[in-house]
């Protein structure tokens, strides 16, 4: 119903490919949660629906978030289940198992403690790209239902974490962990979690405080996990997990402190996979190693590389019907025996019970890789205007050149050294890229191939 007088328009910036997120008090308010939940209420109602699952993270500015999201949600007719305070995966958990036809959580994920946003499901299934668009669409236009729907407060904490025990596959362990929360929004769910997991277990900053003063809660980035392979070190532990600020990207450190990133997580947990289900497809994103791909290949599976993005790798997951996926960023993915969405703490169960399956540990199984050299992600600064054309020459360049190029997703180029990778960034105005080889000289060709091609488009490269 269109209101000439509920027109409202949001900062630009918050409006992004796979959610909505700003910065309190600069680009995004309670006023903003009002029409995002008026929005969605409309889209939800449109579409059929009347009911909408609510979660926020332990942000200082998530509550006051959540009370104007619901209200939005109840001025466009939508009865609100109020799930409380937790991890994402607990939200996506509700929106897959409680009577709901969308689910929102209010977080800022591993950014800092004075950004927040908005994560969105509908009937089960990512919520992105023009579907977010719509929202701005919606209000910019004032163009929403109306209706007074109702709130229903229903914790789903506890039903969560039996969820998760559910997946547990051993009776007893000897096994030492150091578990770290950041301070984020895992910090209550780990507790509860390992407090009825076998083993001992040493946790880390568990007490939610959106304020991190212990360390930024992103566990990719390794000044981040100091303080648990100190930890595993003082503890003599067999292995640490790190969660990110609300809880769907995992962390993984050895006993010998070394940190697995994402595709060697992906990896370790995907031979489980292909244990169960021999010659299942896995999809991992364009960023991954090409170890991972052959690995999986090796071990009897399927892998196809996908876009990079959390809603890209699900939407595909669901097409492909794969049982398992994941990114670089450490997003993964299981819809073997559970939903088909990102949840670190349920990917943690599953780590614990291949080392108790198999007898393997992180370390040996790092040290078991096949040996590749590579850059960490760079990032090159390119206005939004400019980036997907840059790869768009890219691409032309390579193409006269008969280059060997996959573009699922910028440009993946195969060489006899190894591989490179330019894509623009869905959320920042840069360029991404990395480089993999299997030697250190292979690598400084595959830099200087990566560095002409920005050259020639101009884009400058810092020293």
């Amino acid at each position: 119903m269109l209101n000439e007088t509920a027109l409202y328009n949001f900062d630009p910036t918050i409006i992004r490919e796979y959610d909505i997120r700003g910065i309190i008090g600069e680009t995004l308010s309670s006023a903003d949660a009002i029409a995002i939940g008026r929005a969605f209420g409309t889209i939800i109602r449109r579409a059929g629906g009347d009911k909408v699952a609510v979660g926020y993270d332990g942000r200082t500015s998530s509550p006051d978030l959540a009370d104007a999201l619901t209200q939005g949600l109840v001025a466009s007719g939508v009865t609100v289940y109020g799930v409380g305070r937790g991890p994402t995966p607990m939200l996506y958990f509700a929106a897959y198992t409680l009577p709901v036809d969308g689910g929102i959580m209010i977080t800022g994920s591993h950014n800092p403690g004075n950004h927040n946003g908005f994560k969105l499901v509908q009937n089960k299934q990512a919520f992105f790209g023009e579907q977010i668009k719509e929202i701005d669409r919606i209000a910019k236009s004032g163009d929403f239902e109306e209706g007074k729907g109702d709130y229903i407060e229903h914790p789903i904490f506890d039903a969560y974490i039996a969820r998760l025990l559910e997946e547990v596959q051993f009776k007893q362990s000897s096994l030492k962990v150091v578990w770290d929360a950041g301070n984020g929004a895992a910090g209550e769910a780990m507790t509860s979690l390992t407090a009825k997991l076998p083993g001992q277990h040493e946790l880390l900053f568990a007490d939610i405080d959106g304020t991190f003063p212990n360390h930024h809660p992103d566990p990719t980035v390794p000044e981040n996990v100091v303080d648990l392979q100190k930890a595993i070190a003082t503890n003599k532990a067999d292995l640490g997990i790190a969660f990110d600020g609300d809880g769907d990207r995992i962390g993984l450190v050895d006993a010998e402190g070394e940190i697995l990133w994402g595709d060697q997580i992906m990896l370790f947990l995907a031979k489980g996979v292909l244990k169960d289900l021999p010659g299942a497809t896995v999809i991992a994103d364009v960023k991954a190693s090409q170890v991972l791909f052959d690995e999986i290949e090796k071990a009897g599976g399927k892998p196809v590389m996908w876009k990079t993005g959390h809603s890209h790798i699900k939407s595909k997951m669901i097409e492909l019907n794969a049982p398992f996926a994941g990114e670089m960023s450490a997003h993964l993915f299981f819809a073997d025996r559970y939903y088909g969405y990102d949840d670190a703490l349920y990917a943690a169960v599953r780590v614990l019970n291949i080392i108790e399956d198999e007898g393997l540990s992180l370390a040996e199984f790092r040290k078991s890789l096949p040996k590749a050299v590579n850059t960490p992600e760079m990032r090159f600064e390119c206005a939004d205007t400019r980036k997907f054309s840059v790869v768009e020459e890219v691409a032309a360049r390579l193409a006269e050149e008969k280059a060997d190029v996959v573009s699922v997703d910028g440009v993946r180029v195969n060489t006899d050294d190894g591989w490179w990778l330019l894509r623009a960034s869905n959320t920042q105005a840069v360029l991404v890229a990395r480089c993999e080889a299997s030697s250190e000289d292979g690598l400084k060709r595959l830099r200087k191939q990566l560095a002409d091609q920005l050259h020639k488009s101009g884009v400058a490269i810092p020293d």
